[in-house]
């Protein structure tokens, strides 16, 4: 039985954020201090990410762990159980797809759980600066263009710089 009032229960459920959580905002402020240049609920076909790195195509979704269902099953829900456990599983059911979707179509996809948001924010961060090295690697060319090679080269400290040879 549930102790609030419909109306208490209405005004309590209407207080859940979607987006600017707090976990959301923790992970930001980290990047931002590494220098990691963002872009928030950013509309990627479908779906929008928490966090977007445009230019390596990063998308970092902060999951909680009620609503995307991490430890739904510690939960005791006993009021409308049946509406909850549906929505539950959509929601999760939805992140996969978006995932899919997001992979297939060249985006690198971060899913961090709240719980090691707030326990391991290190971690994560780590995680993202990694894949954002990793995005740098991978995006280093060699181009013949007008008889000359321009090889940008992109070292893993952060350092680039341009070297250019003429071709005989």
């Amino acid at each position: 039985m549930d102790c609030l009032t419909p109306e208490q229960r209405h005004k309590a459920m209407k207080g859940n954020k979607g987006k600017d959580t707090k976990i959301e905002i923790l992970l930001r402020k980290a990047l931002w201090h590494k220098e990691i240049r963002y872009r928030k609920q950013y509309r990627i076909f479908d779906c929008h990410p928490d966090i977007v790195i445009t230019k390596y195509k990063i998308a970092i979704f902060c999951d909680g762990d009620f609503w995307h269902g991490k430890t739904f099953e510690r939960y005791d829900v006993t009021t409308n159980a049946k509406y909850w456990h549906e929505k539950i599983k959509r929601n999760v059911e939805r992140d996969l797809e978006n995932t899919i979707e997001l992979r297939d179509n060249g985006w690198t996809v971060l899913r961090f759980w709240e719980t090691d948001i707030k326990k391991n924010l290190d971690m994560c961060v780590e995680a993202v600066l990694f894949e954002v090295e990793r995005k740098k690697i991978k995006k280093t060319k060699i181009c013949l263009k007008y008889k000359c090679i321009y090889a940008i080269i992109t070292i893993v400290a952060g350092y680039s710089f341009r070297v250019s040879c003429l071709v005989s």
